[in-house]
Order: C-alpha cells, then sequence, then structure tokens
C-alpha cells in the first residue's frame, strides 16, 4: 500500500513534505483535510493535538514535518538523499532546519494568526517582536548564505524544504524588500527548484485564504 499524507496544500509545513515527496519521485496518496469528507476526522481519531502533516504508512502513524521526512528517507529512500549519511554534515543540516522552523516559520505565523482574529484579540506587541525576530534570522541568513548555492551548501537536504515554505510566506507577511538580497536570490532558486515549484503551484487556488492578501506575485 502507499503511504498516506494527511495534509493541506496551502500550510508551510505540508509543503515541506511535499517537497521531499517530490523530490524522490514516492508513489504516495493524499487526503486533503477540508476537501476530503471524512480526512480531519480520521486525522483528529488519530492525533488529538489537531496538527498535520500527518503521514500513515501500512498502520504507523508519523506526525511533524521533520520527522516524516527523516521517516521518508529510511523507508522510501531515492536519488536526493535529504538528511546526509555524513554525521557531522546531518547535524548541520538538522540544526538549519530547525532555524527555518523556529525562527522563520513560528514567528511568521504569529503575524497570520494575529489577522485571523478579532480586531479586540488582537496582539500589536506580540505581532511586533514576531517582526523582530524575522529580521533577526533574515540578518543571519544573509550572511550564511552568502556564497552558497543552498542552506547547507552545495547539496539541497532537510534544511532547503524547510527554508522554502517558510520564506515564501515570510516574505509576504514581513518582506524582505531591498535589505536582505543574498536571502532574496536564495528564495528565488528555491522557487525554481521542480519540486518546491510543484508545491507553489497545488497551492495557487486557496492565495485568496492569505488573511494578509497574497501579494501579486510569485
Amino acid at each position: 500500500m502507499r503511504p498516506v499524507l494527511y495534509s493541506h496544500p496551502f500550510s508551510s509545513y505540508c509543503q515541506k513534505v511535499l517537497i521531499a515527496l517530490y523530490e524522490n519521485g514516492v508513489d504516495f496518496e493524499t487526503r486533503t483535510l477540508g476537501e476530503d469528507a471524512n480526512a480531519y476526522e480520521e486525522l483528529v481519531a488519530a492525533w488529538p493535538v489537531k496538527r498535520f502533516p500527518m503521514l500513515s504508512d501500512n498502520g504507523r502513524l508519523v506526525h511533524e514535518a521533520t520527522s516524516i521526512i527523516e521517516y521518508l528517507q529510511v523507508h522510501y529512500p531515492g536519488a536526493v538523499e535529504l538528511i546526509p549519511a555524513d554525521a557531522a554534515f546531518a547535524v548541520e543540516v538538522r540544526m538549519l532546519d530547525r532555524f527555518f522552523d523556529n525562527y522563520v516559520s513560528t514567528p511568521q505565523q504569529k503575524i497570520v494568526f494575529n489577522a485571523l482574529r478579532q480586531p479586540e484579540n488582537r496582539d500589536p506587541y506580540g505581532v511586533q517582536e514576531a517582526r523582530d525576530m524575522l529580521d533577526a534570522a533574515y540578518s543571519w541568513l544573509e550572511e550564511h548564505i552568502a556564497g552558497r548555492q543552498w542552506a547547507a551548501g552545495e547539496r539541497f537536504t532537510l534544511a532547503d524544504c524547510a527554508a522554502a515554505p517558510s520564506l515564501f510566506y515570510a516574505d509576504w507577511s514581513h518582506p524582505l524588500g531591498d535589505r536582505f538580497p543574498a536571502v532574496a536570490a536564495y528564495r528565488q532558486r528555491l522557487l525554481k527548484r521542480p519540486s518546491f515549484a510543484r508545491a507553489v503551484d497545488d497551492a495557487r487556488p486557496y492565495r485568496k485564504n492569505f488573511p494578509l492578501g497574497a501579494p501579486d506575485r510569485d
């Protein structure tokens, strides 16, 4: 049986997993939350914290995007080694994966979730904290990515699976502008990567749902 991914194409963490699946041509089934009538109920029954993506494979459930990608490398390996066999290199890749999830994606989502609240429940202080964190992350990444093709060097890895949707939506929520040209160039390289380009195209029909207004680009 094929592995089944419970996901939504507009979700950044789902896109992170989709990139990994597309990179290695894994044959999988998608259960789209909000469209498949039973998908959400099945997800909640299996995972009471109600978070996705979730991978179901022959009775085994795997939660959290990074762990799903680790699982795919073990059980569905392909030509693209997203987590290096070299242990020292793998440490850097995993560190960068956490950087993009924690210091780019998390503050970006804080800005978005705040916009979804009723005006009286919004948190301008928290949003400013999130914007400050994004500026700090952009600044660090600007130096780190200079002279590199991908986040960890010349090879596309788990770190880039995390970076692609994180930077994609972060630039919508807190634009890079002209301040971080190396980061902006890296974001463009990610958009040209066929696996991420496919994930972006999958999500185009849902752009109207972006609460800050999806920019007329990308």
